[in-house]
């Protein structure tokens, strides 16, 4: 339970984030437990995070701000464990170390600031540039359906079956539901961002709907009139290239058909005169001794007396 002095400060802190927040934070306690707050992360733009909706948890100690938070990020980002609870110098890990002027803005400016560095602590993870924006492309079905487990279909897009296989991100990395405060259980079904976040996962639930997004998978779905075109198209391929193998034959009309019809006149043509080339070559020689006889007889001299 937290102390007056504590309530007292987080009450004021809440107001202060919610009139000015910083640039892609947004925070606000729990209604159940001041000591819990929630926030969303939107990932800055050029980053690899770019348009990802991480939401995590700040566990606040009953004597805070004498104290510092236990910092979670819940939403599978290829930069954090999930719902594991992250060594920061202005984290729970080093009490020591922590300011007490330092606010909710200001260790949520510094988890954003870490978060888009490459150092490495207790919670971090390591993966590429691709796989980290993948996981922000999914940020928002993850966060609404418990990655995957929800029990909410859309109509048209979902498939059957309902719920299922919550604990993993489709990426490698599963959702440790580690125990602890602030700690999000694997595949509750969006049931605790829904509570916190009703307005987000209202948006969320409507971006699936228009991108036609599986609850189950958080894969799209493609139309049904698009799938049945492109197997209609599959079915007319081996026509098709057997319709571009076939020669046009005689029946052909129009132009095509004359032209056909003329090469294959030309064709005919020429193959009779290679059938009958020795023929031909024997008539042209016998004839050409014949006039040549002829015409050597007409030239022969007269015969003389003696």
């Amino acid at each position: 339970m937290a102390t007056r002095a504590a309530n007292k400060r987080l009450a004021r802190e809440y107001k202060s984030i919610s009139e000015n927040p910083p640039p892609y934070i947004v925070a606000h306690p729990s209604e159940s437990n001041i000591l819990e707050w929630h926030y969303i992360l939107t990932g800055p733009p050029k980053t690899p995070y770019e348009g990802g909706q991480y939401w995590g948890t700040l566990m606040f100690p009953p004597d805070y701000p004498f104290a510092p938070p236990s910092i979670r990020m819940h939403t599978p980002s290829g930069r954090f464990q999930p719902s594991t609870r992250l060594c920061l110098s202005i984290s729970d890990f080093h009490p020591k170390s922590f300011n007490p002027a330092w606010e909710v803005s200001t260790i949520l400016i510094g988890l954003m600031s870490f978060m888009t560095s490459e150092e490495m602590t207790t919670g971090s993870v390591s993966a590429g540039e691709a796989e980290r924006r993948g996981f922000a492309a999914r940020t928002r079905w993850w966060n609404s359906t418990g990655g995957g487990s929800t029990t909410r279909k859309i109509e048209g897009v979902s498939g059957g079956g309902g719920g299922g296989g919550g604990s993993g991100t489709g990426n490698g990395i599963g959702l440790g539901g580690r125990a602890g405060p602030g700690a999000i259980k694997a595949g509750d079904g969006g049931g605790k961002f829904h509570a916190e976040w009703p307005e987000l996962d209202e948006e969320n639930w409507k971006w699936m709907k228009e991108n036609r997004i599986d609850p189950v998978t958080g894969i799209p779905v493609p139309e049904a009139s698009s799938a049945a075109a492109g197997a209609a198209g599959a079915r007319c391929e081996p026509e098709a290239a057997a319709a571009l193998r076939r020669r046009p034959g005689r029946t052909g009309s129009g132009l095509a058909g004359m032209a056909q019809a003329g090469r294959e006149g030309r064709q005919e043509g020429m193959s009779w005169v290679r059938r009958h080339k020795w023929g031909i070559a024997a008539v042209a020689l016998f004839g050409y001794v014949i006039i040549a006889r002829l015409l050597g007889e007409g030239h022969t001299a007269p015969a003389t007396a003696s």
